[in-house]
């Protein structure tokens, strides 16, 4: 397929992380759109468009946060990111006994911390190689208890909030796209679209994640961090300066090939087969891939792709590797059934399920002694293609 549209599969130095390894030529990636932030604004009709097809087709997409206003969504967006990379370092820092006084699975929750190789990334249960903390919207912004927070995290509340907004407000401006191009029902319409349905202010499981991943060992070609899966609810804006993140391209979709032809096979090329493709990380961007709430809400339309956390490709993979990860999710109470016009409104079996059923399920399913079996989301969807055009 023809890669015009597409990020370059070798952006120029200015497109590096100057303090890190750079990211190889040597490696197939993923074919993501580059949509501008500062056109979606403006209400582009050719970057909506762009904007709907990377939604519909793979459900990836690199958003430029480049933005005229320093003081708009996508500049205070990569200030909040740049100072949260070094808090949740403080954090990963800490001694692993007193991290683990802020796991709070056995109280039915996924906020709070999760250790390295507590959960699963395959039905064989091979454990994970990373860990990670929730930061729960609810909490910062007042909507529920505060929950016991370590000390060395509690000062940054502030932050956490501005980042909050921000990245609802980006995740409100996808939502308020799509509005207009799916057939929505006349009653979801009326009530305001997909946009009402994730109201700030309204009790859901939306975080903030810090996740840390030690560096990786490539040469046994199994150097998974996160398994493969889709994600849980609706939108999910994504910052990481390494490598790392792959998604499982579908059979109509091909990865760009390597840059670099004579800089020989590495060692991950055995994570490269069965459709996986590298997501290179590009300063200034963050990672926009929607989730399952918004496959069920439209019906198949709309694509949650399967992807999965492995090694950072060459050098990359000598370096610890963190993530910022912001999850917008429906409302708690919100049921998860098609939203659109002929489909299967009244929601029956597991189309019926709430947000919060629905999350619970998946969050602690991989953190319980068999139960991958039982936490899965629309990968099946994802697989069989799931795009109803």
């Amino acid at each position: 397929m023809p890669h015009s549209d597409h990020a370059s599969p070798s952006p120029p130095p200015s497109e590096t992380f100057a303090d890190l390894p750079p990211f190889p030529a040597t490696v197939p990636t993923a074919p993501l759109l580059c949509i501008s932030l500062q056109k979606l604004l403006a209400r582009d009709p050719g970057e909506e468009e762009r904007c709907w097809k990377a939604c519909c087709e793979l459900g990836f997409f690199y958003l430029d946060l480049h933005d005229e206003n320093a003081d708009g969504i996508g500049g205070s967006l990569l200030r909040d990111a740049e100072q949260l990379f070094e808090v949740m370092k403080e954090f990963f820092g800490l001694e692993v006994e007193e991290k683990v006084k802020y796991d709070f699975k056995e109280q039915g929750s996924y906020f709070g911390y999760k250790g390295y190789g507590e959960g699963v990334v395959d039905r064989m249960g091979t454990r994970d190689k990373n860990e990670f903390y929730n930061i729960s919207k609810d909490d910062i912004l007042g909507l529920s208890e505060k929950l016991p927070c370590p000390p060395v995290l509690d000062p940054h509340r502030p932050l956490y909030t501005s980042y909050i907004r921000s990245a609802h407000a980006l995740c409100m401006l996808v939502t308020s796209l799509l509005s207009t191009r799916l057939a929505l029902t006349p009653r979801v319409r009326d009530a305001g679209g997909l946009q009402a349905l994730h109201n700030l202010d309204a009790r859901s499981g939306d975080q903030i994640r810090f996740v840390k991943a030690p560096p990786q060992d490539l040469d046994d070609g199994k150097a998974v961090a996160l398994g493969e899966h889709t994600d849980f609810g609706s939108v999910t804006v994504l910052f990481n300066r390494l490598g790392g993140l792959q998604v499982r391209l579908p059979a109509h979709m091909a990865a760009v090939p390597p840059g670099d032809v004579d800089g020989g096979v590495g060692a991950e090329s055995g994570l490269c087969g069965h459709g996986w493709a590298y997501v290179r990380p590009l300063p200034r961007h963050c990672i926009i891939n929607l989730g399952d709430a918004l496959v069920k809400f439209s019906e198949g339309t709309l694509r949650s792709n399967i992807h999965r956390v492995v090694a950072p490709p060459g050098e990359q993979a000598k370096v610890t590797r963190y993530s910022l990860v912001y999850f917008c999710r429906p409302g708690d109470a919100v049921r998860l059934r098609s939203l659109v016009e002929g489909g299967d409104g009244e929601g029956e079996g597991e189309e019926g399920v709430t947000a919060k059923e629905w999350i619970l399920r998946r969050a602690l399913g991989r953190r319980t002694e068999g139960g991958w079996e039982k936490s899965g989301g629309t990968e099946e969807v994802s697989l069989r293609g799931g795009v109803k055009r």
